[in-house]
């Protein structure tokens, strides 16, 4: 009779660590309470993790993919103030499982999370303030909603919205409407619209020695930029850690794709790519296009927005990832570079929330930065300015240190 063979090492390992995970284990009191004894890797913790504070009530205690960027949070599930854990998380489940495991645990989290009576009963919904945070939450677990929960949340991600617009839309098309294009004459210029420098020049024979002060016969002024006249390309990581970026982004591309003067894109990726420009008429459409969470593939994307840039010397391409690329680093750099080589302007945003200081890829910050590519974090109430002064033509190196932003720097 033939006797079984034994577990090689390898397989009585494997066998071992699926245990554990299946388990689970609290070692909060130092000890193993799974009873294997086995030791997780990172990857397999970051997995433990995620399983332990959708099915084990565990705090929320995200191992991520960079360490540098490690959140700990032992606040009670809910939206409040432990929404940006929940949209965290979501993203390290996109990130971790397959699509199918996915979808499974987006359901659980919606009933197990407490989540399904925020989304559910309109009496709670009117006495919570709904925010960048919530919207993005809502947008990560839309797929997992109720037909009924997926219309109250568009209307909450509707106010806010509303609520963002009515702060940043107006200074947003105010400043880019007003960045003027210096390279056009225009004799019957506004006030505001005078080059007062060329005007001098044309009126000098007109100098009253009594009054000490050129009297102009003509103004000279400045041209507003042409219908087209300038290009303006959103690339979006959606990642979980970009979540309120992406919130703020679409709002600001559905703004930016209201002037006449402008051609704008969106393009959000994570390991695909989509370009939402067809939605930018309403900025909801816009968010509910957006995959928030999971992996990413900036190259892909760079690859996409390569045709976008037709007439790159006439093109704006504001990059918001937070620049975590692995093995696809080089080819990032490589492709932005092209793009700037190409005549475009090309600005990368770390950030672009009230967060404060991101967390990103320092080395491929200051490669891109040694290339001549700023690399900051912008708040919402920056971003108008900012993009007036990139479609001007500004060094936005210097706009940003006049500022007080920090840019990142070149390796020394």
């Amino acid at each position: 009779m033939t006797q079984p063979q034994p577990l090689t090492d390898h397989l009585a390992a494997e066998r071992l660590r699926r245990w554990r995970l299946l388990l689970g284990g609290d070692t909060r009191s130092g000890e193993k309470a799974d009873g294997t004894g086995c030791e997780l890797g990172e990857h397999d913790a970051r997995l433990d993790a995620a399983l332990a504070s959708l099915y084990d009530g565990a705090p929320f205690i995200m191992h991520t993919k960079r360490p540098e960027k490690q959140q700990k949070t032992r606040k009670n599930v809910g939206f409040g103030a432990s929404a940006p854990a929940v949209a965290a998380w979501l993203g390290e489940v996109r990130d971790l499982f397959p699509h199918s495991t996915v979808q499974v645990m987006q359901t659980d989290a919606v009933e197990r999370l407490n989540l399904t009576t925020l989304l559910l009963e309109p009496e709670l919904m009117e006495h919570i303030q709904p925010d960048v945070h919530m919207a993005a939450t809502l947008l990560s677990l839309k797929d997992a909603m109720p037909d009924n929960a997926k219309a109250l949340a568009r209307q909450v991600v509707q106010k806010v919205v509303d609520d963002l617009s009515t702060r940043l839309a107006e200074p947003l098309r105010s400043a880019v409407s007003g960045s003027l294009n210096r390279s056009q004459r225009n004799i019957r210029p506004r006030q505001n619209e005078i080059d007062w420098g060329k005007t001098v020049l044309k009126n000098l024979k007109t100098y009253d020695p009594e009054r000490k002060t050129i009297i102009p016969e003509k103004l000279v002024g400045y041209g507003r930029a042409r219908r087209q006249l300038k290009a303006v390309t959103l690339c979006l990581d959606q990642s979980g850690s970009m979540a309120s970026s992406v919130v703020y982004a679409g709002i600001f591309g559905a703004v930016l794709a209201s002037l006449p003067s402008l051609h704008t894109n969106v393009v959000v990726y994570d390991t695909a790519v989509v370009d939402l420009t067809e939605h930018l008429s309403d900025p909801v459409d816009v968010l509910f296009g957006v995959q928030l969470g999971g992996g990413n593939d900036t190259p892909l994307a760079l690859q996409y927005c390569r045709h976008l840039l037709t007439n790159p010397t006439e093109h704006t391409f504001v990059l918001i990832s937070d620049l975590y690329e692995g093995s696809g680093s080089a080819e990032m750099i490589r492709r932005l570079h092209e793009f700037t080589e190409m005549g475009a302007r090309v600005i990368v945003l770390l950030a672009l929330d009230d967060d404060g200081t991101p967390s990103y890829d320092h080395e491929n910050a200051a490669q891109l930065a040694a290339l001549g590519i700023p690399v900051f974090a912008c708040t919402p109430d920056h971003f108008p300015d900012l993009m007036a002064s990139a479609l001007a033509g500004a060094d936005i190196s210097a706009w940003a240190a006049a500022r007080g932003i920090v840019t990142a720097r070149a390796s020394s």
